[in-house]
């Protein structure tokens, strides 16, 4: 009896994971104490950081949550942040929770209208290096105004209903029904090719999306959390602050779009890889299909779609509320007036995004961890320390590193209020300061596309229902964003540290 009772909790515990998996998350959890008691709290926080980046490495293995929900009980058990430092945290980051519980569910209501939309873009691109190329654009334009999370919740929408229609036809499923499409056993062995070529054809546009999403939302000053509060700190409103980055941010653009370009024409870094002719017969089909057998009350919801996002771009330029609470009104407008009025349609709208949500509680803990235990200290010392002409190069490297392992966010506001006490202390002229703060927003936007857990529209790609599906693990992730990752790193560290 014991012995069964041992194997069940075995089995119980993260579930289907591999079994070295579940070892290396119980010797994190014994290791960790003995690591404090032993080094102290700054080297337990450091190793805490690596091993919360493990669990996002191993996405696919485990969904990060409940790894990384682990680690969190015991720092916080541990004493190494408080519940009231995770308090606080999560309230000065609630307009992004508040983003990803309503927003990400108000995109998912007008996944009819991306999917047509979206439909009649790759239907109608035939290179691929083209279509790569606009959605990189579009991305990052629409970031550049919009919030970056939104921008990739649609892409992502868009991506899964590509994904839904090839697998449940060739399934022998009934497209417009929903069904099951995370198991290929029920699909015939002869399109097993086309479905990795696909899924490999999905990976590379989301990538460009995601790179996208960064490469605008440097440039403006609600392109990220990060800019609005570096811009705040410098009293600079939009024109301004556009004019003050655009120096460093749009020859970077340029670049960007020039390497999106060049992936998908040399075919390097899994790129380049061209859309399935069966796939894009199926697609075409369903389109064609769509369109025949549309009913009135179909094209009457998706002008209410089509309304509903134009409010919502209307709304999110002009700011006149929190992006969450946009994305509420667009639950409510397009529930209301296509008639989704049963309790469990409008459940299935949160799946995907509150699991996402609470591992970003998670990560908020780690970030708690990281500012109580003043980790990055010592470096945001080094690096005013230089000499005054090398500070700006220096703090953008500082930023791109700690962003690439933080959040970006947490590490701005950390370096713009050291930086803004050496001002106010006579330590710096207003020149100077300027060029520092330049520094600090491209440092945190442009080299945090190194990794997943560097930019929240990454991580969010990473942790979403299309990533399993595309096989996009954080390695692959990591690979794919490389050659971007040196051009935006290599470039914005050149035009901060001889361009400004």
């Amino acid at each position: 009896m014991s012995e069964s009772m041992a194997q069940a909790f075995t089995h119980n515990f993260l579930g289907h994971s591999p079994r070295w998996y579940k070892a290396c998350i119980l010797a994190f959890l014994i290791l960790n104490p003995l690591v404090l008691w032993a080094f102290g709290p700054v080297a337990a926080g450091w190793l805490l950081v690596a091993e919360f980046i493990f669990t996002l490495a191993m996405a696919l293995q485990c969904y990060p949550l409940m790894p990384g929900g682990l680690l969190m009980v015991e720092a916080l058990l541990l004493r190494m942040t408080t519940p009231e430092a995770l308090y606080d945290e999560l309230l000065h980051n609630f307009p992004v929770i508040l983003l990803l519980m309503f927003m990400v569910a108000g995109i998912y209501f007008m996944k009819d209208l991306l999917l047509f939309l979206f439909s009649r873009l790759l239907l109608g691109v035939k290179s691929k290096a083209l279509l790569g190329l606009m959605f990189c654009f579009l991305s990052a334009f629409l970031s550049a105004f919009l919030d970056a999370l939104t921008v990739t919740a649609v892409i992502i929408s868009a991506a899964v209903g590509f994904y839904s229609v090839y697998h449940r036809v060739t399934s022998g499923n009934d497209p417009r029904q929903d069904s099951e499409f995370s198991d290929d056993h029920h699909i015939p062995s002869l399109h097993h090719a086309d479905l990795d070529q696909f899924r490999a054809f999905l990976r590379s546009l989301l990538m460009h999306g995601a790179v996208g999403t960064a490469l605008g939302g440097v440039c403006t000053l609600v392109g990220e959390p990060q800019n609005l509060l570096i811009g705040h700190e410098m009293g600079w409103n939009f024109s301004e602050f556009f004019i003050r980055i655009a120096p460093v941010a749009l020859p970077v653009l340029a670049a960007g779009l020039v390497t999106c370009v060049l992936l998908e024409k040399l075919r390097w870094f899994g790129y380049g890889t061209l859309l399935p002719d069966s796939v894009r017969q199926v697609l075409a089909n369903y389109a064609q299909e769509d369109n025949a057998e549309r009913t009135p009350r179909q094209r009457a919801a998706l002008i209410v779609q089509g309304l509903a996002a134009l409010i919502l771009i209307a709304g999110l330029a002009l700011h006149v509320a929190e992006v969450g609470l946009i994305g509420l009104l667009v639950i409510v407008l397009i529930t209301a007036f296509t008639g989704i009025t049963e309790e469990h349609r409008i459940g299935n709208a949160f799946k995907d995004a509150l699991p996402f949500t609470a591992l970003l509680v998670v990560f908020f803990a780690i970030v708690a961890v990281i500012h109580d235990q003043q980790l990055f200290t010592p470096l945001i010392q080094w690096v005013l320390a230089q000499p005054a002409d090398q500070q700006p190069g220096m703090l953008f490297i500082a930023n791109g590193l700690l962003s690439a392992i933080s959040d970006n966010v947490f590490v701005a506001t950390i370096y713009i209020t050291e930086v803004k006490q050496a001002f106010v202390s006579g330590h710096m002229s207003r020149e100077h300061f300027e060029t520092l703060a330049i520094a600090i927003n491209t440092g945190t936007n442009l080299p945090s596309v190194a990794t997943p857990n560097g930019q929240a529209a990454f991580l969010f790609l990473l942790t979403s229902a299309i990533a399993p599906l595309i096989r996009l693990s954080y390695g692959r992730m990591v690979w794919m964003a490389l050659p971007y990752t040196v051009v935006m790193g290599v470039l914005g560290w050149y035009g901060v540290a001889y361009w400004l």
